[in-house]
């Protein structure tokens, strides 16, 4: 009899195999979290998984239990107890088994063990039930595919809105895309032209008309203002009148809305309907733009894990035929924060899909000029960052290198998309395994940047390494008032109460190692009212500046924002 989570499971209640199966990636892809861990994979990805069946722990070396294609739960299997499932499932020709995560020795046993089987080991994250598993992987075979929503819904979305469209105008609807390629169109019983119909059987505009509308200056109006433009009637051509308007997103153009007159004119209030529609098609492109297919979706979740430490390099390094016992490394960048001002727009539906837009334009950018420079480069947004992981990189490579590499794709930024970004480079790592410490060495250098404590565009903590320690410890400094020295934050308010300096001449003073003209030149003022204002801070604190912890403490406090 089979268990689950200790509970009984009668055999008959076990759902019977699925007629048609899916791979192994697909099944991977299609879980849509992070529920499991590839630790191998012997016969590849591409292995069909037909059913899931659950382990029965009192005889686990029977063979009967498996059959071809399955996945096998092993409930309640850990470490060298679920070798002889493993042994078993490879017999039968089962497709994958999944056991509870162990540590990285068993795991890596069972590993071993999975390979000379010729069966894949998923282990299962310790916060994932059992039930909740099985439930997913049985709604993956019911379905034989992604339980993401379908890639036609936005398209949908889009054809409703076309419908709507021509409805509201008395015309004949199409919207485009910037490439000119048909993204949905109206139904009609009118007589459409000879453009609409190219059009929409080649799902993009005839490059004749296109050159046409180009010499027009149609597409430059369309670019570059949020007004209808009208193209007047060409017999010539076989193309009847038509309005359009460009669908867009604060100042950059998404796409097109075309509507052409049928055998009546178009309702008088047509072109109030166009610059309406164009506002209701912008978050449907800007979605439509940053949609992911579930390999990518995959791919990113994947690389996510790698990135933060919570999931090891095997997945990985088989979804996408890498090397993990070759070298690494992380680039992380973000934006300047005038420029993610520049990007937001404010807290609008609007403002959110601009922003939006900006991240996954910035993101192609990394991705095609990180791919230039080596050949297996990966990109993936976490939060408001975007990190290029460089796997399988050739011995000797440099930080120097790698400076070159970000440079070029902050200018990139600055010159295609109008923003400024900030590179941090993580160390080179001797394998894949060790990804999330190159990671964390790149955060802690754009945290430091994003505070202001580093004022470089790029660099590598070996470069500003004091600066980003000294950052850290002002970091913990606002966060526990117990370890600044009242007396300094006492001064501090006085400042802000009386519009006095003290502070700022203490700090200044104590830089220059208490040489009071450097300091007073620094400053602007005068050698004496230096003088006066350190003398002063002194007696209305009680510091002692000859005392070193004194002083080391009043320069570390000094600088918090």
């Amino acid at each position: 009899m089979a268990h689950q989570d200790g509970l009984p499971i009668p055999p008959a209640q076990l759902p019977p195999a699925a007629e048609a199966g899916v791979s192994l990636r697909q099944l991977l892809t299609s879980l849509g979290e992070p529920v499991v861990e590839l630790q191998a994979a012997p016969k590849g990805l591409d292995v069909e998984v037909r059913e899931v069946g659950i382990l029965d722990l009192e005889d686990p070396e029977d063979p009967a239990q498996a059959r071809t294609g399955e996945l096998l739960l092993a409930v309640g299997a850990r470490g060298r107890a679920a070798l002889p499932s493993l042994r078993a499932a490879g017999a039968a020709g089962a497709a994958a088994v999944a056991v509870r995560a162990a540590g990285p020795e068993q795991t890596a046993m069972l590993a071993e063990a999975a390979a000379d089987a010729g069966v894949a080991l998923l282990s299962v994250r310790q916060e994932t039930r059992w039930e909740r598993l099985d439930s997913l992987v049985r709604a993956v075979l019911g379905s034989g595919q992604s339980a993401a929503p379908a890639e036609h819904e936005t398209g949908g979305d889009l054809f409703s809105l076309a419908q709507t469209t021509a409805v509201l105008t008395g015309g004949i609807v199409s919207i485009e895309d910037t490439a000119h390629r048909v993204l949905a169109y109206s139904r009609s019983s009118d007589e459409v032209d000879a453009l609409r119909r190219l059009s929409i059987l080649g799902w993009q505009g005839p490059e004749a008309y296109l050159s046409k509308l180009r010499e027009w200056g149609v597409f430059e109006h369309l670019r570059t203002s949020g007004t209808v433009i009208a193209v007047d009637e060409h017999p010539e051509l076989g193309i009847r009148r038509r309005l359009a308007v460009g669908i867009r997103a604060g100042t950059r153009p998404l796409g097109t809305i075309w509507v052409q007159e049928g055998s009546r004119p178009l309702t008088p209030r047509s072109q109030d309907v166009l610059l309406g529609a164009a506002r209701v098609a912008a978050p449907h492109l800007i979605r439509l733009r940053r949609e992911l297919s579930p390999d990518m979706q995959l791919t990113r979740t994947l690389l996510a894990g790698l990135l933060d430490g919570s999931s090891g390099p095997q997945l990985p390094a088989v979804h996408l035929g890498l090397d993990p016992r070759l070298p690494a490394a992380v680039v992380g960048f973000a934006l300047e924060p005038r420029s993610e001002a520049q990007g937001g727009g404010g807290a609008s539906e609007e403002g959110e899909g601009l922003a939006e837009l900006t991240r996954t334009e910035i993101t192609g950018v990394i991705a095609v000029h990180a791919a230039a420079r080596h050949h297996n480069a990966l990109v993936v947004p976490v939060g408001t960052r975007i990190y290029v992981l460089l796997p399988e990189l050739p011995a000797g490579i440099t930080a120097s290198v790698l400076r070159g590499w970000s440079r070029e794709i902050l200018q990139a930024a600055e010159s295609h998309v109008g923003v400024s970004l900030r590179a941090a480079i993580g160390p080179v790592v001797a394998e894949l395994l060790d990804t999330a410490v190159s990671r964390r060495e790149a955060d802690r250098v754009l945290d430091a940047m994003a505070c202001g404590a580093v004022t470089a565009d790029v660099a590598s903590l070996d470069e500003v390494r004091a600066e980003v320690l000294v950052g850290e410890i002002l970091a913990t400094l606002a966060q526990r008032p117990d370890l600044r020295d009242p007396r300094l934050t006492e001064l501090a308010e006085r400042d802000e109460r009386s519009g006095t300096r003290y502070t700022q001449s203490l700090l200044a003073y104590l830089d220059a190692f208490g040489d009071i003209p450097t300091a007073a030149a620094r400053l602007h003022i005068h050698r004496n009212t230096l003088r006066y204002r350190i003398r002063r801070a002194q007696e209305l604190t009680g510091l002692d500046l000859s005392h070193p912890q004194q002083r080391l403490l009043a320069m570390l406090q000094l600088r918090m924002p």
